[in-house]
């Protein structure tokens, strides 16, 4: 599937699935004069904050239904997976959080729903989305995968850096979070400045990897879905998409489970205080 007026070739289909519903781009395609290039400030992704959006809007609805018809009898099949994805979420925070918080369980909850949500869309047909969307609707891009956008991952992480610094503070005071940053790890006041390197360092790398690590992986799967789909024949597509699909579910499993795992202990690292 290409943009209309565009040769089927390998490269122009990958240019094509690669890029986002952005404003500068529908600007460019419909020719509406709006001055906005793909690296300003006022670009947006339209498809990612859609599809981030509607993957969160699908597990409140499911999950505040569950809880509105939860029963302590036999329960249906949608309520076990539900307990059972609640339950393992909790044993973990039980396990790694060491604070005392009524927020991280949930948080942790929404967190490896969501992202488990958003990446599942990697396992939707590459062509399927944005074909239907070109053809029906006339939008001339379409991402369905929000977490193979760098822009949403990077803001799921800098959500999770904002409530480590609340809490450090919260926790230690402001002058027990400068502290730990000037006093650590060599507690003398000739080496501060070494000290806030290393710890400044530190601390700015945790919501970089974390955002990092899930974009890399999911941009690299969806990479290898829009290469089978590019170089094989229709009929041939599945020889390479459904291995991949089947291996992919567990990357997809793993990147929400390891971002909500950090994010515990992130926010434990955030409670612990001067005597720890």
């Amino acid at each position: 599937m290409a943009a209309p007026g565009e040769a089927l070739t390998p490269s122009g289909y990958i240019d094509h699935h690669l890029a986002n519903l952005s404003l500068a781009r529908i600007s460019e395609h419909y020719d509406l004069g709006w001055q906005i290039s793909e690296t300003s400030f006022w670009n947006v992704h339209i498809d990612s904050l859609f599809f981030s959006l509607f993957t969160g809007l699908i597990f409140l609805v499911i999950f505040r239904s569950i809880a509105k018809k939860a029963t302590v009898g036999v329960p249906g099949k949608l309520q076990c997976f539900v307990e059972i994805v609640v339950e393992f979420v909790d044993q973990n925070v039980k396990e790694t959080f060491h604070g005392r918080n009524p927020l991280i369980a949930p948080l942790a909850l929404t967190i490896f729903c969501w992202i488990l949500l958003m990446n599942i869309m990697d396992l939707v047909p590459i062509d399927f989305m944005p074909y239907s969307a070109q053809h029906l609707l006339g939008i001339p891009y379409l991402k369905v995968v929000p977490s193979a956008d760098v822009n949403i991952t990077m803001a799921l992480a800098l959500g999770v850096f904002a409530l480590m610094i609340f809490y450090s503070i919260k926790v230690k005071g402001f002058m027990g979070f400068v502290k730990e940053l000037t006093l650590h790890p060599f507690n003398t006041p000739i080496m501060i400045p070494f000290n806030l390197l290393i710890e400044v360092v530190s601390l700015l790398a945790k919501p970089l990897s974390l955002g990092m690590r899930l974009f890399g992986n999911m941009f690299a799967g969806e990479v290898v879905f829009i290469l089978c789909a590019a170089m094989l024949p229709w009929w041939l597509q599945w020889m390479g998409s459904l291995p991949w699909a089947i291996f992919h579910i567990l990357v997809i499993l793993i990147q929400a489970f390891v971002f909500m795992m950090l994010t515990i202990v992130y926010l434990s690292m955030a409670h612990e205080d001067a005597d720890h």
